[in-house]
């Protein structure tokens, strides 16, 4: 996976990459504009120097006098301090050499060196490479060319101060680059600190509650950040508002739930009670009689186990000390008891098929809970007379519940409660708060919601917890 640099240091990257780039765009106009004024300035010192030796060395040149050529060459030879000439020569017009400054290299009445053969225009001409130029001047006497001047100039000193300039505005370019460079990264980290500040509390918000800015950051912000952390402050506020009510409206259901279960439980535990205190009187009345006395204790024992039932099974179901028992394949046959009133109530007929045996690797309390919601859920959106069924089985190292009902089906909203709570904006009495507790339990169990069309007509829901969940969990129903 590739990592993307952070704006700290693209931001200063581009700002150095644009630098350099400017920077080489204007050394060159700036290196090729002093090429153009040190080339001016040096033509126009060699047209001074040759013009001058060619206005005294005419009457020389037309004697064709030799010493009078070295004494004017001589006297000549020092020049200009900016314009250095290291070797002048005074040629005829058909480029017999008459004096040269070197007279051992070139004697008089030679032929004009080669490399001089090329300057037969006033042109200047630059080898810079050698690091001198090449200079001539024609030698006119009323009109008529009749002889030549050819110069060699060092131009070391020019090259030199070319290259101190390169030097200068590479330091200078390199200096400004790294100052910029630092100045826009520590101005980038101060600009994006807001941005870091909101994105860690962001991030914090998904690893646990969401956190408030404090206000000491929010002063010290921008304008344009302040707005955005103060909208972040009401949106954490109302965020945790409404996890509160949340927590309340669960409780609120779960007492209701309750309730309800509890009004049942007392129906059926009211009905057996009325046998046993009818057991018990025919007993006080008629207790001397061997027959009468064994149908009436057969009835007290009946009587009891079943209220024996009804009690242990909401004793487990609602249980407050929520040890992080493990699961038994009995806890979940229990839940047929405690949906027995709601079953009756609505002649509903219930299938139950539990293919587990034994302790299961998973928490008792909040699996019994997921099952009881969605079998309660189940009995209330079957109609009058209608058929719910439950099939529990362990495949592929996880715990499968299957809850089918022949009603009209599950509506959208309720499914994506199932599916999705955290994506529900609201939920409260009578929209779906138990389904809601059920999502948020199977999510505690790191498990899935599978919402279908059943085969009874209804909705089917299946829920599927990997084992080797052991531990208690918040009390979250």
């Amino acid at each position: 996976m590739t990592t993307r640099a952070p704006l700290t240091v693209k931001v200063p990257v581009v700002v150095a990459a644009f630098l350099v780039a400017v920077s080489l765009f204007t050394s060159e106009l700036v290196l090729r504009r002093l090429e153009e004024i040190q080339t001016r300035h040096l033509e126009t010192l060699a047209r001074v120097h040759l013009d001058g030796l060619a206005t005294a060395l005419v009457d020389a040149v037309l004697r064709e006098d030799v010493w009078e050529v070295f004494n004017v060459l001589d006297r000549t030879r020092q020049g200009s301090p900016d314009l250095t000439a290291t070797e002048t020569i005074v040629a005829t017009q058909d480029g017999r050499v008459i004096a040269a400054t070197n007279p051992r290299r070139v004697p008089s009445g030679a032929v004009l060196p080669a490399e001089y053969e090329a300057s037969q225009t006033d042109d200047l001409r630059i080898r810079v490479s050698e690091a001198r130029a090449f200079a001539h001047r024609a030698i006119v006497y009323n009109g008529l060319p009749v002889g030549a001047i050819y110069a060699r100039l060092d131009i070391a000193p020019l090259l030199a101060e070319r290259q101190r300039a390169l030097n200068t505005l590479i330091w200078t370019n390199v200096g400004l680059t790294i100052l910029v460079v630092i100045a826009a990264w520590i101005t980038v980290r101060r600009m994006l600190r807001p941005v870091q500040i909101l994105a860690a509390h962001l991030e914090e918000g998904v690893a646990g509650p969401v956190g408030t800015i404090p206000e000491s950051l929010i002063s010290r912000a921008g304008p344009e950040f302040r707005r955005l952390f103060l909208a972040f402050n009401t949106i954490a506020h109302a965020y945790r508002e409404r996890e509160d009510l949340m927590r309340r409206l669960a409780e609120e259901e779960k007492l209701a739930s309750l309730g309800r279960l509890a009004s049942g439980m007392a129906h059926e535990i009211n009905n057996p009670l009325g046998g046993l205190f009818n057991a018990l009187d025919t007993l006080k009345r008629h207790g001397d009689r061997p027959f009468v006395r064994s149908d009436a204790l057969s009835l007290i024992d009946r009587g009891l186990c079943g209220i024996r039932d009804i009690v242990r099974s909401a004793l487990m179901t609602y249980r407050a000390d929520r040890d992080g028992r493990l699961l038994d394949s009995r806890d979940l046959d229990d839940l047929k008891v405690l949906a027995g009133p709601e079953l009756r109530r609505h002649g509903l007929t219930l299938s139950w098929r539990n293919g587990c045996d034994g302790r299961i690797d998973l928490p008792a309390s909040p699996v019994r809970q997921i099952a009881l919601n969605l079998l309660l859920n189940a009995c209330q959106a079957a109609p009058t007379g209608g058929a719910v069924e439950v099939t529990v089985d362990i495949v592929r190292s996880a715990l499968h519940i299957r809850v089918d009902d022949s009603g009209p089906g599950l509506p959208d909203d309720a499914a994506r409660i199932l599916t999705a709570p955290a994506a529900v904006p609201h939920v409260g009495p009578g929209s779906g708060l138990g389904l809601w507790m059920t999502a948020r339990l199977v999510a505690d169990l790191s498990g899935r919601i599978a919402v279908a069309r059943s085969r009874l007509g209804g909705a089917s829901v299946t829920v599927t917890l990997p084992l080797a969940q052991t531990g208690a969990l918040p009390d979250v129903a």
